[in-house]
């Protein structure tokens, strides 16, 4: 059994309440709900893998929208003793498979992203999408010794404007998300 994890039922509308093979999670927006509601899955149940979905702002012009698989998560709202900006005093600088060449890095924070400078100083880290959950979720997947792959939809360019044209825009890569999933694993 694989567990399909979204932070909203919006990203996740396209997919039918049941999906052969999968359990649902919905966690709740940002870090701490990520990774609280995950972990409480993980320890109630033992899957095979987690799937998350769900939709990002993209931060490098030169990645097509759509939907792309996410191989790490770096922290772009913290810092460590030295105020070195992505660095977490106590967690690692990424999660997920840090040593992959090539995919897509995606920065974590628990603010939506909807400015250029912003936008700017989070590519600056190294990252290509922005979102509120992937580092959590790669976190306790990690901790807990599940496989895990997360599938993010680009919902918008993490600029003025973003957060209006999510709510416009949602539908459409919950769709994307639910062709990404069935393609994937034939559900």
């Amino acid at each position: 059994m694989r567990l399909l994890v979204a932070a909203l039922p919006a990203e996740i509308q396209a997919f039918p309440d049941a999906l052969d093979g999968f359990e649902i999670l919905v966690t709740g927006l940002g870090k701490l709900q990520a990774a609280v509601g995950l972990d409480e899955a993980l320890l109630a149940a033992e899957y095979d893998e987690v799937v998350v979905v769900g939709t990002a702002g993209g931060l490098d012009p030169a990645l097509d929208g759509g939907v792309h698989e996410v191989v790490a998560a770096l922290q772009h709202d913290v810092a460590d003793l030295d105020g070195v900006v992505g660095r977490h005093v106590a967690l690692p600088e990424r999660t997920g498979r840090v040593d992959a060449d090539g995919g897509v890095v995606i920065a974590t924070g628990d603010r939506f992203i909807d400015d250029a400078e912003a936008v700017a100083h989070i590519r600056s880290l190294g990252a290509s999408l922005v979102d509120m959950e992937t580092y959590a979720y790669f976190w306790v997947a990690e901790r807990r010794g599940v496989p895990i792959r997360v599938f993010k939809a680009v919902s918008d360019s993490a600029q003025d404007g973003a957060t209006q044209l999510w709510d416009e825009v949602v539908a459409t890569c919950s769709e994307w998300l639910r062709e990404r999933v069935r393609a994937e694993y034939g559900v």
